[in-house]
C-alpha cells in the first residue's frame, strides 16, 4: 500500500499535539474521485474540530474521540483518479470544496464522493485564492441571506477582518447600503478597499459608545452582544452574530423573542453547501469576492497554523500548502 504525509489527531486536543505522520493512501470507489491536495487553509471551524469545543462539537463529530483522525474542511487541488461511475469530473480537473465536519483534507490525497461538496476551481483564479474562498464565505452566505437588505439601510460588521468579516463585507457591498466596519488600525485600508463607508478602530473606539444607530448589526467574530448592541439598533433593527454567545443566549433570544419586540437577534444557522458554495463560485467569477490571505504555512507547521488562528488576530485566511504545483 502507498502511504502519504497527513496532519493527525486521535483526540480531542490543542494545537501542539497535533503530529504529521504517515498514512495510507486513500483509494477512491466507484463514485468517488482522488485528489491531490495543493492547498487548504486552517480556519474557527478547524479549530473547534481538533479542540472539541464548543462541547456540542462532539455530538457532531465523535462523543469520546473524533471519528476522523485526519484533520481539514477545505481543500484546493486537481483530481488524479474517477470512479467507472462518476461522469461530471475527469483526471486532472481542478476542484475545491468543503464541509464543516470535516473532510480530512490536511493531507496529501483525500477522497470524495463526486456528488459532495465539489466544484470545478474557476479559471482565473489558483490553488490559494480557491481554498480560501470557502469556509469564511459559506458562513457570511448565513448573514446575507437571513435578512433583506434595502437600498439606503445601514449596516455595521463587527470583525471585518476575518474569513467570515472580510467576505460579508464583500457580499453586502453589492447592495446599495452604507456600511461601518470595525478593525484594528493595520487594517484600516484594506477595509475600506474592500467597500466599508467608516470605519471603527476597535483599539481605540468602541462603536456602540456613540449614538449612531444601524438596521443590522452582524458579529462576523462574535465578541459582541444583542444586549450590547441595543442601543445600536434601529427601531425595528436586527443582531446577528457567528457564535452561540455566552450561555448560548444568542439562540434562545432568536427563538423566544416575543414578536412583539422589534429589535430582535436571528441565528444564522449555515445554509446548506450545495447552496453556499455555488453562490461563492460565482461571484468569484463575476471578480466580486476576492478572498483575503494572511498568511502561509507549510503542512510540517500546521501546528503552529493552529496556534495563529486560535488566537484571534488573523486577517483573512491562513492557507497551509501542501503539495507543490
Amino acid at each position: 500500500m502507498e502511504n502519504m504525509q497527513a496532519a493527525v489527531r486521535r483526540s480531542y486536543c490543542e494545537p501542539e499535539e497535533i503530529k504529521i505522520e504517515q498514512v495510507e493512501k486513500p483509494i477512491n470507489n466507484a463514485k468517488q474521485v482522488l485528489i491531490k491536495v495543493f492547498a487548504t487553509t486552517v480556519n474557527r471551524t478547524d479549530c473547534a474540530n481538533l479542540t472539541g469545543r464548543p462541547f456540542i462539537m462532539h455530538f457532531v463529530l465523535g462523543l469520546f474521540k473524533p471519528r476522523k483522525i485526519i484533520l481539514g474542511t477545505d481543500f484546493a487541488g486537481q483530481i488524479v483518479a474517477v470512479g467507472k461511475d462518476v461522469k461530471s469530473f475527469k483526471v486532472n480537473d481542478r476542484v475545491f470544496g468543503f464541509t464543516d465536519t470535516g473532510v480530512e483534507s490536511q493531507a496529501e490525497y483525500i477522497k470524495i464522493d463526486s456528488a459532495g461538496n465539489l466544484l470545478i476551481i474557476p479559471d482565473q483564479i489558483d490553488y490559494k485564492p480557491a481554498v480560501a474562498s470557502l469556509e469564511g464565505a459559506h458562513y457570511a452566505y448565513s448573514f446575507i441571506h437571513k435578512v433583506k437588505l434595502q437600498a439606503g439601510q445601514k449596516v455595521l460588521i463587527n470583525g471585518a477582518t476575518g474569513a467570515i468579516g472580510s467576505a460579508l463585507l464583500q457580499f453586502v457591498n453589492q447592495f446599495d447600503v452604507h456600511i461601518s466596519a470595525t478593525c484594528n488600525s493595520k487594517n484600516s485600508d484594506l477595509i475600506k478597499s474592500l467597500g466599508a463607508d467608516k470605519v471603527f478602530d476597535y483599539e481605540v473606539e468602541d462603536f456602540t459608545s456613540n449614538r449612531e444607530e444601524y438596521d443590522f448589526i452582524f458579529d462576523a467574530v462574535g465578541k459582541s452582544t444583542f444586549g450590547k448592541c441595543k442601543a445600536s439598533l434601529t427601531k425595528h433593527g436586527i443582531y446577528i452574530s457567528s457564535e452561540l454567545g455566552p450561555y448560548a443566549q444568542n439562540v434562545f433570544l432568536a427563538a423566544f423573542t416575543p414578536p412583539w419586540r422589534k429589535k430582535k437577534v436571528i441565528f444564522p444557522i449555515p445554509f446548506n453547501t450545495k447552496i453556499t458554495l455555488p453562490y461563492i463560485k460565482k461571484l468569484i467569477e463575476q471578480v466580486i469576492f476576492k478572498p483575503v490571505i494572511d498568511r502561509e504555512y507549510a503542512l510540517d507547521d500546521i501546528s503552529q497554523a493552529y496556534k495563529y488562528v486560535a488566537a484571534g488576530e488573523k486577517t483573512g485566511n491562513v492557507v497551509v500548502n501542501i503539495s507543490k504545483t
